[in-house]
Parts: structure tokens; C-alpha cells; sequence
């Protein structure tokens, strides 16, 4: 896999967007994430505007499946991760000044293009990842509907045992009643 193909591995479309996560462009750059977005911060007025960088929502984090979330302690999401569009991408190499910033840039701007260059040369690969997204919307929505099922089903479950077992119980309290002694004239005696 060539350097091209490695960074358009790690381009995820948001909100309509093709953007790069600030952890991706931090290993990158060979830098923290947390020092990355420490320089961001410092020159946030290069950043404005959701054309250039936004912050994913907790919604958007949950829905996403960059393998963010791991096991164990401290590797869940403390902050949320800054997307950076191919604006905000070539606004970074402003930010960050260093020989190796400006070549890995070169490298995120051609392979920006060449994802363009693959969707604009097959309009059927842009319906397909628009099929697919919707796929995966309509699944999650799916397993969250038969979720919400299950627990219905098992409360009408619990709640049909409880009526039978106070029917039960109604029962065998019926047969304990003793039998009443008759009032009036008895015939046989």
C-alpha cells in the first residue's frame, strides 16, 4: 500500500464532508493528538468556518466507526475529535511549521485529489458510498427497533407469568376455603 493509499484510508465522510480526524493527522505528523489541537486552539481564527475544521458531536462519535472507542482504562474519547476538511488540512501546515508537517501535507493534498479524482470519474462510486451510508443508517435504526422489541416482549412477558401466577394462587385459595355450614332446615337429620 503506497503512501497515496494510506491516507485515503484514513478520509471519512462527515456531515457530507471528506475530512481527517485530528488523532490520524496527529500520528501523521508525528505528534500528540492533544499538542495538535493545542496549536489549532492558538490559531483557531486560521479554523473558522465548517468548511475548514468543526468538532464531531458525542451523536456523530457514537455513529461513527473509526475504532475510537477501546477497552481498558483511559483510551475512551475524553474530547472530541476535530474533522478537518482539505481546507483545514492545508491550513495546518501553517500551524505547524516543521519540514515533516509540510511533506506529509503534500502527501494528505494529493491524495485529497485523488479522491476527488475517483468520485468525479465514477459518479456510481458517490451513489454507492450514499447507498451505503444509508444501509448502515437504516441498520443501526433497525437493531435499535428490535432492541426496544425485546424489552417490550419481555415485560409482557413478565407480566403474563405474574398473571398467571396470581390466577395460581387464586386457585389453590379456592380449594383451602372450607365448606360452609348450610343455614336453614336440613332434611336429613
Amino acid at each position: 500500500m503506497n503512501d497515496i493509499d494510506i491516507v485515503r484510508s484514513k478520509i471519512y465522510e462527515i456531515r457530507g464532508q471528506k475530512v481527517m480526524l485530528d488523532s490520524d493527522l496527529a500520528e501523521m505528523y508525528g505528534v500528540e493528538t492533544a499538542q495538535l489541537k493545542r496549536a489549532v486552539r492558538r490559531n483557531i481564527e486560521r479554523f473558522e468556518g465548517d468548511d475548514f475544521m468543526f468538532e464531531l458531536t458525542r451523536d456523530e462519535i457514537s455513529r461513527c466507526q473509526f475504532g475510537i472507542l477501546n477497552g481498558g482504562r483511559g483510551s475512551n474519547v475524553k474530547y472530541a475529535p476535530f474533522a478537518f476538511t482539505e481546507l483545514g488540512v492545508a491550513m495546518l501546515s501553517s500551524v505547524l511549521r516543521s519540514k515533516t508537517a509540510i511533506e506529509i501535507n503534500r502527501g494528505i493534498m494529493r491524495a485529497f485529489v485523488a479522491v476527488r479524482q475517483m468520485v468525479a470519474a465514477n459518479p456510481m462510486a458517490l451513489r454507492l458510498s450514499t447507498l451505503e451510508r444509508s444501509f448502515e443508517e437504516l441498520k443501526q435504526d433497525l437493531e435499535e427497533i428490535f432492541a426496544d422489541y425485546n424489552d417490550i416482549n419481555e415485560d409482557t412477558r413478565a407480566q403474563l407469568e405474574a398473571i398467571n401466577t396470581a390466577l395460581a394462587d387464586l386457585q389453590t385459595e379456592k380449594r383451602k376455603i372450607p365448606a360452609r355450614k348450610r343455614i336453614g332446615f336440613d332434611p336429613d337429620k
